[in-house]
């Protein structure tokens, strides 16, 4: 069973500050824990197929397909700044202002 020298100990690895009442209260939440997985272990699942999944489940996912975006200049031209054929954007990263 879980005591609260335990508890503390765990909370310092961890790097927890744990107030008296606060120790106390996970002992007893944290064993009710352990208990409940010490019940779920004397079940048999000897024929119980390993899943990774409660529920099968399948990726969806469409045809990666080539298609036109639309007229470079007409989109260039609703930027706020261009420069030539590319959109004009702030630096956002070290180095010198242009």
């Amino acid at each position: 069973m879980l005591d609260r020298d335990q508890v503390h100990k765990v909370a310092l690895l961890a790097r927890l500050n744990l107030t008296p009442a606060e120790e106390e209260q996970f002992t007893t939440q944290l064993g009710d824990i352990l208990t409940y997985v010490e019940q779920l272990s004397e079940l048999d699942t000897s024929e119980v197929q390993p899943t990774t999944r409660a529920i099968d489940v399948s990726n969806v996912t469409r045809p990666d397909t080539l298609k036109s975006s639309g007229d470079r200049d007409l989109i260039l031209d609703s930027a706020p700044d261009r420069d030539g054929e590319f959109f004009k954007v702030p630096q956002i990263l070290g180095g010198e202002q242009v």
